[in-house]
């Protein structure tokens, strides 16, 4: 393997399993008394905070000029920065209601949410081998959420929100790799975060700001007010307890580490080592909150990390046959 390749793999490796261990600290929190609004607002104000100081730092040191967006460009990244939002607040809300070792394999539905939107927007039929890989993803799916034993009961708000997670997830993926992709990391991440607080600022002015009496919106989160008429104050400790961490986790760190890493190891490669977050994540949850993982659950993990490094792994030339190379 080249070295840029194998730096590359590292840097991609290292920010999956970074992001996997997200989950586990905003469960701590929840244990905590914290309100999903008081954990993705903080993640965002401080995330955002950090991004601009480092924004800056590159836009001081830099010996050449950084490229800037245009207004079309900035519209379209703040407009796809809401799927970003989405999928934090979506995968938060889905951990209220279940284990985190179960969120995490509804999130990476979106291995297989990814082959269905490719193939509307080229309108082409997938291969062989990535429907394949979505047979065995699902199969797998079944089994890491152990729907095979009868004495499994899983909360369907937790699933409804772990899916759309996945579905923002995969509208994440697609707009990062397709829209501006001349600017610098930071600008562009500064855009799209902007994007995605607009919607973490409404769900905290629905869920905690402002009293509410509608109880069709009760659906949206478990545990914050009665909505008897007073406002329930934004509790600013999250901020130092879990929201430098959950910054540093969930939008500093690994899109960073992403962005250095992908061009490096390839779309492909890059694609396969980024599903560690997936172990990473359930181990975490196995080690520090103590969550009850059974073998079927590992085996059907085992399975959607094979689906996929069978999906991104490119043909041999004349032979068909898988190759690395």
């Amino acid at each position: 393997m080249k070295k840029n390749v194998l730096k590359g793999v590292l840097f991609v490796g290292l920010g999956a399993s970074i992001y996997g261990m997200l989950a586990t600290f905003v469960k701590l929190a929840y244990e905590e008394g914290y309100t999903t609004s008081e954990v993705t607002t903080s993640q965002f104000v401080l995330g955002l905070a950090g991004l601009l100081l480092l924004n800056f730092f590159q836009t001081v040191t830099s010996k050449k000029t950084l490229a800037s967006p245009t207004a079309k460009e900035t519209r379209q990244l703040v407009l796809a920065g809401t799927s970003l939002g989405c999928t934090s607040l979506f995968y938060y809300l889905a951990v209220q209601y279940i284990n985190v070792s179960i969120a995490i394999v509804l999130l990476m539905q979106s291995v297989w949410f990814s082959v269905v939107v490719e193939s509307f927007l080229t309108r082409k039929l997938p291969n062989a081998r990535k429907v394949i890989s979505v047979i065995i993803v699902l199969a797998g799916t079944v089994m890491a959420t152990n729907l095979v034993s009868t004495q499994i009961e899983l909360d369907l708000h937790g699933v409804f929100w772990g899916l759309m997670a996945a579905a923002s997830y995969t509208l994440t993926m697609f707009t990062s790799n397709t829209l501006a992709t001349h600017l610098p990391v930071f600008r562009k991440s500064i855009i799209m975060l902007c994007g995605g607080s607009v919607i973490i600022f409404i769900f905290l002015f629905l869920a905690q700001l402002g009293p509410l009496h509608f109880e069709s919106l009760k659906a949206l989160y478990l545990n914050f007010t009665e909505h008897t008429g007073h406002i329930r104050p934004f509790r600013y400790s999250i901020l130092w307890k879990y929201g430098l961490i959950l910054a540093l986790f969930g939008t500093i760190i690994p899109p960073v580490l992403f962005n250095i890493g992908f061009p490096k190891a390839g779309l492909g490669l890059g694609s396969i080592v980024s599903s560690l977050e997936l172990p990473v994540s359930v181990t975490m949850a196995f080690l520090l909150l103590g969550e009850k993982v059974e073998a079927v659950q590992w085996i059907g993990i085992a399975m959607i990390l094979f689906a996929i490094v069978l999906m991104n792994l490119p043909p041999r030339k004349g032979t068909g046959i898988p190759d690395m190379q």
